[in-house]
């Protein structure tokens, strides 16, 4: 809604500018002819530029899909893209309404004029500047992760408030509660299934605010069985509602969906970005295990400060503390088949790629805490035995020299 609203704006101020800046008489008059025939070449100037700048950005979503993955839409989300092309299309409206303006009433237009759709112009190419570079970027592969992982990070500073405490439980929040207590809980056989009724779809974003405040009012507790980033088809249970009925329609209602998966409220999905980025480049096609490693460089960013998070975000209470929603969240076990699994498979073709792999695991079961690093050590024990196995001469059983130990189931 933002995009058509900037471009709608935009069109109106166009014309609003139009008749009323040739209205405007002070300073210095010219001749009108010339006048009009520079804001005509202005304006299609501008629009025809426009049309040759977004053809090559078409290439280069193009050129980005198939070399990183076709998942990666940030360049195409980017702000800047509809901005600039809301504002030409304000330059454009701006120039063909002020042409006709004055070509229609005056013989003498004021300095005003054409100076105004000339600043207007070189805002507009110093919008595309801007845009040219940061197409430019979207091809690289340094801006490519760095933005994957500057997103991840912004998310998990929304999503993930409070550190993880392995001893104890933790304090809920106002919003949010622990495990239903056996008094707030239904018997499961009460629950009412709802079905999605519609077309398969991405679940994008999931009101929460909303959905709490609609199980206060009916005296209900709703427990999702998808999450944002899950895909939903026709027929499949989208929730059990307990206590109370919802229809579809009202649970449909504080959902936003989508045909693709985008960062709101999905922490999932940059692991996947950064997986799919190093899967490509260590698949036979590509060999280019260099850019594997780059990828997991972020991926043992991301997972180190994950693990040090509280994961258990998915129960949500009303004012009164009584549980009124819960949806399921990934857990660190999910994250790490995510993050490492498929890439860890694909890794053992190269020995750059695995020892990468190697060094992630083993840094990464240095910096989390105990009870998180048994997953780890396992997946650190394969990647010792495939080295060992398939390089005999250049593999290190670890860092130092020294096998891992058995460490915690």
């Amino acid at each position: 809604m933002r995009r058509d609203l900037a471009q709608l704006v935009c069109a109106v101020a166009g014309v609003a500018l139009g008749v009323l800046v040739p209205r405007i008489s002070p300073g210095p008059q010219v001749d009108a002819g010339p006048v009009v025939t520079l804001l005509f070449t202005l304006g299609f100037g501008v629009i025809s530029l426009v049309s040759i700048i977004y053809s090559m950005l078409f290439l280069v979503i193009q050129f980005s899909a198939s070399t990183f993955t076709p998942r990666l839409g940030l360049f195409r989300d980017d702000p800047i893209v509809w901005r600039t092309f809301a504002f030409t299309v304000g330059v454009f409206v701006f120039s063909i309404t002020s042409g006709l303006a004055v070509g229609a009433r005056r013989t003498t237009v004021s300095t005003l004029v054409p100076g105004t759709a000339m600043v207007l112009t070189l805002i507009a190419l110093a919008l595309m500047r801007t845009l040219q570079t940061r197409a430019f970027h979207s091809i690289q592969l340094g801006h490519s992760l760095t933005a994957i992982a500057t997103r991840a990070h912004l998310l998990f500073d929304d999503v993930y408030v409070r550190p993880y405490d392995p001893d104890g439980a933790t304090t809920a929040g106002a919003t949010m509660a622990p495990e239903s207590p056996a008094t707030d809980a239904t018997d499961a056989t009460d629950a009412t299934t709802v079905l999605w009724s519609g077309p398969a779809v991405v679940v994008q974003q999931i009101d929460v605010r909303t959905l709490v405040s609609l199980a206060e009012e009916h005296d209900c507790s709703i427990t999702f069985l998808v999450s944002p980033g899950s895909t939903v088809s026709r027929g499949m249970t989208l929730a059990g509602v307990t206590g109370g009925e919802l229809p579809e329609a009202v649970l449909r209602g504080a959902l936003e969906t989508g045909v693709e998966r985008t960062f709101d409220q999905d922490p999932d999905l940059p692991f996947r970005l950064l997986a799919d980025i190093a899967l490509r480049a260590l698949s036979p096609a590509v060999n280019d295990p260099a850019t594997a490693v780059e990828s997991m460089d972020r991926l043992e960013d991301l997972l180190t400060r994950l693990g040090g998070l509280d994961l258990s975000i998915g129960h949500f209470a009303d004012e009164g503390g009584r549980l009124r929603v819960t949806i399921p969240v990934p857990d660190w076990e999910h994250y790490l088949r995510t993050a490492v699994d498929d890439v860890l498979s694909s890794a053992a073709g190269s020995p750059m790629a695995l020892r990468r792999m190697r060094d992630l695991l083993s840094g990464l079961a240095d910096r989390i805490p105990e009870s998180r690093r048994g997953i780890v050590r396992d997946r650190l024990r394969w990647v010792d035995r495939a080295g060992s196995e398939r390089y005999p001469l250049v593999w290190n059983a670890s860092p130092g020299g020294k096998t891992p130990g058995p460490g915690p189931a």
